[in-house]
């Protein structure tokens, strides 16, 4: 793994831990130990995408309450998914 991308995933690896809302931090800071370090580089450019999302919204969409928009809509947010669904 290079540096730059060890140093990306430290950092989405903080970002996932301190959104704003502790049920989100919770649950992405669990996906995130869990799943960081094995995803793709396109991957992450989804998970990056996702978590500039305000976290309220976010949570909806992961939790299912509310259907996110197309672009957003990506394999990663279906990891999400499913990872809460284990979690629960």
């Amino acid at each position: 793994m290079t540096e730059a991308l060890e140093a990306r995933r430290k950092r989405l690896r903080y970002r996932s831990t301190y959104t704003g809302t502790k049920e989100t931090d919770l649950l992405l800071g669990a996906f995130a130990d869990r799943h960081l370090d094995t995803l793709e580089v396109s991957d992450l450019d989804d998970y990056e995408h996702l978590l500039s999302i305000e976290d309220p919204r976010l949570y909806t969409w992961i939790t299912g309450q509310e259907t996110p928009p197309d672009e957003f809509d990506t394999p990663v947010l279906q990891m999400l998914r499913d990872f809460k669904l284990t979690q629960a």
